[in-house]
């Protein structure tokens, strides 16, 4: 088994009671089946109170006024106090840490939705280094498309390669993966895959971004509104079911702030906020971002055949943090700072990643709705 983890994966270590936004709240805390029976056996006080503090049912942690039952008044957990790390299920054993898994690879890394690992993340100044470990366990999955994989796998180099070559415009950085996974869909959908080596050719050439960039603007781009994209994305966003009781406040506000007073008060705003001191430190939030979320999902189309969402994904979500960004930079006074950036984005992730449903509500929008096409989403990012 290859074990696969981005290089600061290491850093993280809890802040426990020092942290400002629990994972011990805010969220259903799912039960495995083997801590279930683990529990079932504890006896004395501590039994007694497993027993009347778990829904059996549901297999979940019950919860008082939004807290696991087991989180204290000082911000640590009972369960841990009593009985050490055993008394950790996988859940809360697990996270921050998000594992996709393949057959003979399993690919690690720190969630973003945790604010201490988003700080990591955001605060990563170098280009990310994948390690890998190996490991004597073997296992094989059935039915596993060994050969989608590898392509996937190897786009996903290519796209790692793209984002992080800073000498290049990142607007471009991340048209040219958008625009090299639609093509890699499109091989997909007619049963090409076998040309995907010659794609990944015609990208890797020594002047893709600035044959990238010449296209881009004879199709007119600048036609396409960031401001119909990006309404349109938030407007996504707000059907999807909260997690945190204060989250539609918040979510409305920033909303407001960004598209209640039309167009032309957007844009002047948004050239506002790229032309001030946070505008600067964009491109470096927007790379790590990117990073980010294809690690943590585009390999995982093996599963549905679809890394064009998958990529899709990554770029809403990465301009969807920007823009939630310029709303509070807005609101505060044209202010940001890189805490409140790092706050902004581990909001957004424990929304939206953390919820399947969430997320799949996104990426099903992304692929199905034509107001996310390839041409609004590279007028979005160039906008």
């Amino acid at each position: 088994m290859l074990y696969v983890y981005p290089h600061y994966y290491k850093k993280f270590h809890c802040i426990a009671s020092d942290c400002p936004d629990t994972c011990c709240a805010g969220w259903e805390i799912m039960i495995d089946r083997k801590s279930l029976e683990r529990y079932k056996n504890v006896s004395g006080p501590l039994g007694n109170r497993l027993h009347n503090s778990v829904d059996w049912r549901r297999h979940a942690f019950r919860q008082y006024e939004g807290r696991c039952e087991f989180l204290n008044e000082e911000g640590l957990c009972d369960l841990y106090t009593e009985l050490g790390e055993d008394g950790f299920c996988r859940t809360c054993r697990v996270y921050p840490r998000h594992i996709e898994e393949f057959e003979g690879v399993r690919e690690v890394s720190l969630c973003l939705s945790c604010i201490e690992a988003a700080r990591i993340i955001l605060g990563t100044e170098e280009p990310v280094r994948f390690l890998s470990k190996g490991t004597d366990r073997e296992e094989e999955y059935e039915d596993f498309d060994f050969f989608l994989y590898t392509k996937l796998a190897d786009t996903r180099d290519l796209v790692m390669e793209i984002l992080q070559k800073r000498t290049a415009d990142d607007r471009i950085r991340m048209g040219l993966c958008l625009s090299l996974a639609h093509d890699l869909q499109r091989r997909i959908r007619e049963e090409k895959l076998y040309e995907t080596d010659e794609l990944l050719k015609r990208y890797r050439r020594s002047d893709r971004e600035e044959r990238f960039a010449e296209k881009m603007a004879r199709c007119g781009l600048e036609r396409e509104s960031r401001y119909e994209t990006m309404k349109a994305l938030y407007g996504v966003m707000e059907r999807m079911a909260e997690l945190k009781p204060e989250w539609p406040a918040e979510r409305s506000r920033m909303r407001a702030a960004l598209y209640e007073n039309g167009a032309g008060s957007y844009e002047d705003q948004r050239q506002r906020f790229l032309e001030s001191d946070i505008g600067a430190g964009l491109p470096h939030l927007r790379e790590q971002l990117m990073v980010y979320w294809v690690f943590a999902y585009f390999n995982g189309a093996v599963y549905d055949e679809n890394p064009y969402g998958k990529m899709k994904l990554a770029v809403a979500c990465t301009l969807l943090i920007e823009d939630m960004c310029q709303a509070v930079w807005q609101e505060q006074g044209e202010v940001l700072s890189h805490e409140e950036i790092v706050d902004i984005a581990h909001k957004f992730s424990r929304e939206v990643e953390h919820a399947d449903e969430n997320r799949g509500m996104l990426e099903d929008a992304l692929t199905r709705d034509m107001r996310f096409s390839l041409r609004a989403l590279l007028g979005a990012i160039g906008g």
